[in-house]
């Protein structure tokens, strides 16, 4: 078995935003708040999450800064629709935004 990694060593700026480009929508679940400020859980993954970074962090988070859920996207069926609930610090260092499921007839927020 051997691994390929396709994106290894490549631009995490330009991947990021070749994502938000094709159409893509993520939301930030959890933010390393020794790596970033826990006020960016729960952002939206778009150009105005991606301007506000600061310089020492990988816009796609591969350093283990942020994750994220994407929720659509060119890929996708169709939307899968959440709300956005609390936002707890974990281990006094993991922000995360819990994400709940909502019927179809409810919007995505």
């Amino acid at each position: 078995m051997e691994a390929e990694f396709p994106l290894w060593g490549r631009d995490g700026g330009e991947l990021a935003k070749r994502f938000i480009k094709l159409g893509f929508k993520a939301v930030i679940t959890c933010v390393d708040g020794e790596r970033l400020a826990g006020e960016f859980v729960g952002k939206e993954f778009d150009e105005n999450f991606l301007s506000s970074l600061p310089s020492n962090i990988d816009p796609s988070g591969e350093n283990g800064e942020f994750h994220t859920f994407v929720y659509a996207g060119p890929l996708f069926k169709r939307t899968v629709p959440f709300q956005k609930g609390e936002i707890i610090l974990r281990e006094n260092r993991f922000y995360f935004c819990d994400l709940m499921p909502i019927s179809k007839e409810e919007d995505c927020k």
